[in-house]
């Protein structure tokens, strides 16, 4: 057994710059904490960093994601195609709708979306795709691009796990009509609730703020700072998805960091992947030269027919020698309500299934030290020499 540390390694515990908590003060001591002009600063500055022509802040990547799909016109009768391996809101948001969720099956390597499974779900109620960057890596965006162009479709980006990311030189965020950021408390951005929306239609981004603060036409700091009468209108009823000033002001002290977190993460993923190359039974994250992997999940897969221990029971020993883990994902048609629902079953995706039988995410953070890293490396070669005995 190996012998628990003295400080528990939380998975995904956020740590923000001094920078970000003296903002948040600075916000809470103005006297104006709702949707402000912190918001409108971030926004601008989110936009500039992902080169999309507008950004809207809401209070989380579901908000974004279920606003996309209300600019797209899906709606009842409609069918929209996603990826079983992902968080639940990609596939709840299509349900709010009135939509069908269609799954297909991904790529056994990388997690990600396999275009041909994609093409062979589309039916003629098909109206958008919504593609999951799994883990942090882009999706085979031109595939897509080119399925949505060939059959009249609309293309969603779930970026939740993709900040930083670029594929082919174009920086994930503008790759489809619209895409979805996430600010939760374990990405490496992070608003403790909170997400962006992205759009190159200004059209688009102008009715997604009227839908994220009750469908009002003007929201509380327009009227305030406008110098006619403060009048408004309810456009259509819409939905209180909107973001405080406290958020934002958090959020943009953070935008200065990005790229150096990044690079803190790909150092760290790099001292993973060498620590563990030659563990039986651990599979490592693919490498891919066309893209830049935004490093959000470090995802090893556990094949216990190799291994000394199942992906569960190895949850459990590294819990027990304080390293936290985390499961990215279960697949969604496994669970009660997608096979209730919709018809759902056990081997319909097999590689999404397999994938969730032996997926791991360890510990990866830019505010780790390379200590933390190479403790679960050694812990990690313990068990398997324990194990083994």
């Amino acid at each position: 057994m190996v012998p628990p540390r003295s400080r528990y390694l939380v998975f995904g515990a956020p740590r923000l710059p001094e920078e970000a908590i003296q903002a948040a003060v600075e916000v809470l001591r103005s006297g104006w904490l709702g949707t402000g002009p912190r918001v409108a600063a971030f926004e601008e500055e989110f936009a500039r960093y992902v080169g999309a022509p507008f950004a809207v802040a809401v209070g989380s990547c579901t908000a974004a994601l279920h606003l996309a799909l209300r600019l797209a016109g899906v709606g009842p009768g409609d069918e929209v195609i996603t990826t079983p391996m992902t968080f639940a809101a990609t596939a709840n948001v299509i349900v709010h709708v009135g939509a069908r969720p269609v799954f297909a099956d991904v790529d056994l390597l990388t997690g990600n979306l396999d275009p041909e499974a994609v093409e062979a779900a589309i039916t003629p109620r098909t109206r958008a795709i919504i593609v999951v960057h799994y883990t942090g890596r882009p999706c085979e965006m031109d595939a897509f691009t080119d399925l949505c162009r060939r059959h009249g479709l609309f293309l969603i980006e779930d970026a939740a796990h993709a900040l930083e990311a670029f594929y082919k030189g174009r920086k994930v965020g503008t790759l489809g009509d619209a895409a979805a950021f996430s600010f939760y408390p374990t990405k490496s951005l992070t608003t403790g609730e909170g997400g962006m929306l992205t759009t190159a239609s200004e059209e688009w981004a102008d009715r997604a703020r009227v839908l994220r603060l009750h469908g009002l036409s003007r929201d509380a700091w327009r009227r305030y700072r406008d110098e006619e009468f403060p009048d408004y209108e309810v456009l259509e009823p819409g939905y209180k998805y909107n973001m405080t000033d406290v958020q934002a002001a958090i959020g943009l002290a953070q935008m200065p960091y990005l790229e150096a977190w990044l690079r803190r993460r790909e150092q760290l993923w790099h001292l993973y992947n060498d620590g563990l190359k030659d563990l039986e039974g651990i599979s490592l994250p693919p490498e891919d030269e066309r893209i830049v992997h935004a490093r959000h999940l470090y995802t090893i897969r556990v094949d216990h027919r190799w291994a000394p221990f199942s992906r569960d029971e190895l949850v459990r020993l590294l819990h027990q020698a304080g390293i936290g883990t985390g499961i990215h994902y279960k697949a969604l048609h496994l669970h009660r309500f997608y096979r209730e629902a919709f018809g759902y079953r056990p081997g319909m995706f097999p590689n999404a299934e397999r994938i969730s039988e032996e997926t791991l995410s360890l510990p990866l953070t830019a505010h780790m030290d390379e200590s933390d890293v190479l403790y679960v490396i050694e812990t990690l070669h313990r068990l398997w020499i324990e194990g083994k005995l």
